[in-house]
């Protein structure tokens, strides 16, 4: 593997609502030396950073296009005689769209090198990053292990970065649980479709995944101390407990809806009910009104006056009674 130059280091930038990372002239690469391990850090690659990892690694050129593309690759692991070069994504809210969408890192790995390479900035690596930028006890923590054990920090901490996201999924789904009852179920609707589609990209992210971190352990072990196995298994573990959670979640969503739906339809039965009732109950008293509405000789009272307006009234509030009182007796009101 070629040597490192010195590189200047830059500030990070803070431009995560760009759609596309500007192209530069200069290679805008991080970098940190300490206990014999260098860490880079180039975060939204562009050709300048592409170009001048050809120039210096030995890297495959596969691995420098898919470092480059605009596609999400898929999760992998690619050894190598004195590399491995890894992909992996993380949820990540995109504010633009109000979207859970995935974010994709690169990873290259060699005795004494670390290379991330996130296709967006990340909370937790710009953090770790910066402990370590500032901090001589953080650098001996996370820095005097090996590249290895720096890759299992980088990781871990993006896992710990996934749950506050799976929590506030869970807060919705039991905010959502207790406006279905209290007379917001239309409004719901799209609220459900929305959770929904949020859990549909976790699980997209982290599925495809699940193989190539039980792969990560065995990869890298050749840059790990003996002991680290533990600490990758707790990786998968944390991998898995979101897994687990996205499961039970879908499954509260799915029932959510079905409850929703379910209290929609009550309340459309409720009212067409009424409206049948109220129809039942208009029906007879518009037979009698219409048929002494025709002007027709000879029909029972229609020429006693306003004796005959009362008695008819009369006689069609005891029919309307009759029919509520029958709808009463059978239960049906």
């Amino acid at each position: 593997m070629a040597s490192l130059p010195n590189i200047r280091r830059h500030a990070r930038r803070t431009s995560p609502s760009a759609l596309v990372a500007p192209e530069r002239d200069r290679p805008d690469v991080q970098r940190l030396e300490a206990h014999g391990l260098t860490w880079l850090n180039i975060e939204e690659p562009t050709d300048a950073e592409t170009a001048w990892l050809a120039e210096h690694q030995d890297f495959h050129p596969l691995d420098l296009e898919d470092v480059l593309s605009r596609r999400r690759q898929r999760s992998k692991i690619d050894e190598y005689d004195d590399y491995v070069f890894l992909v992996l994504h993380f949820p990540r809210f995109d504010k633009r769209t109000g979207r859970l969408q995935a974010t994709e890192l690169n990873v290259f790995i060699g005795p004494g090198l670390l290379i991330t390479i996130p296709k967006e900035p990340l909370k937790p690596i710009s953090a770790l990053w910066s402990r370590c930028e500032q901090r001589d006890d953080a650098r001996f923590d996370f820095m005097s292990k090996g590249s290895g054990f720096l890759l299992y920090e980088i990781v871990d901490q993006m896992f710990d970065y996934c749950f506050p996201i799976l929590d506030k999924i869970g807060f919705k789904l039991d905010t959502l649980e207790d406006a279905i009852f209290e007379g917001q179920s239309n409004e719901l609707v799209r609220d459900i479709s929305n959770v929904k589609q949020e859990i549909i990209n976790y699980r997209k992210i982290i599925k495809p995944q699940r193989p190539t971190l039980r792969m990560l352990e065995r990869a890298v072990q050749r840059y790990a101390p003996d002991d680290l196995e533990i600490y990758f298994d707790d990786i998968v573990d944390k991998n898995e407990r979101i897994w687990d959670s996205l499961e039970n979640y879908k499954e509260v969503a799915d029932a959510l809806e079905a409850t929703n739906e379910s209290v929609i339809t009550h309340r459309l039965n409720a009212m067409l009910a009424l409206l049948t009732i109220i129809s039942a109950v208009i029906l007879p008293l518009t037979l009698i009104t219409g048929f002494y509405g025709m002007n027709i000789d000879g029909l029972p009272f229609a020429h006693n006056g306003v004796a005959s307006f009362i008695m008819l009234l009369v006689v069609m509030v005891v029919l309307a009674g009759g029919v509520l009182w029958y709808f009463r007796r059978r239960k049906w009101l």
